[in-house]
């Protein structure tokens, strides 16, 4: 099932990921996977923080300087790796959400992530903050998108059915 538009194109949805909260990488990714099963063409742009959901679960140190590699050390990159924006309680409370999803069979973030990308998703990582976090397509999980610009997402997203900032 293909979802069209009146003129039979495609329909699109593009999303920003800012943030590598838990609680808001979940949404991005299930809206993403359900909007791809439904045939949607679904794009994700993952931009500051949010670009730490692409990296390398195995990876712990990143950047190239003393700051980028601070940086890398408080705010660990990776879907196993990620913690909720409020209620984190030590670990405590993302540890008991964690525990309701699998009770209740809600993927996880890195299941949803693989699901995305075995579903057509295209996971774009933002050009700028590449740079400014010293990442290198090598600190990333394999078959992500070309790394786009801001204004190169912005054109893409207005050409979007449906556009999202979470």
């Amino acid at each position: 099932m293909t979802a069209t538009n009146g003129d039979d194109q495609q329909k699109s949805m593009a999303i920003v990921c800012w943030s590598n909260d838990l609680d808001r990488v979940w949404p991005v990714l299930i809206l993403a996977t359900t909007g791809a099963a439904s045939g949607l063409d679904v794009n994700i742009f993952f931009t500051f923080w949010g670009l730490r959901v692409l990296q390398s679960n195995d990876k712990r140190i990143t950047g190239q300087n003393w700051k980028q590699k601070g940086e890398s050390v408080m705010d660990r990159g990776g879907t196993d790796h990620l913690k909720l924006s409020k209620m984190h309680m030590a670990g405590m409370g993302t540890g008991m959400i964690k525990s309701l999803a699998k009770e209740y069979k809600v993927a996880s973030p890195t299941e949803l992530l693989g699901m995305a990308m075995d579903l057509g998703v295209k996971l774009h990582p933002c050009q700028m903050t590449m740079e400014l976090y010293g990442l290198t397509k090598d600190d990333f999980v394999d078959g992500l998108e070309t790394p786009l610009g801001a204004a190169s997402f912005i054109e893409m997203a207005t050409e979007a059915d449906i556009t999202m900032f979470i």
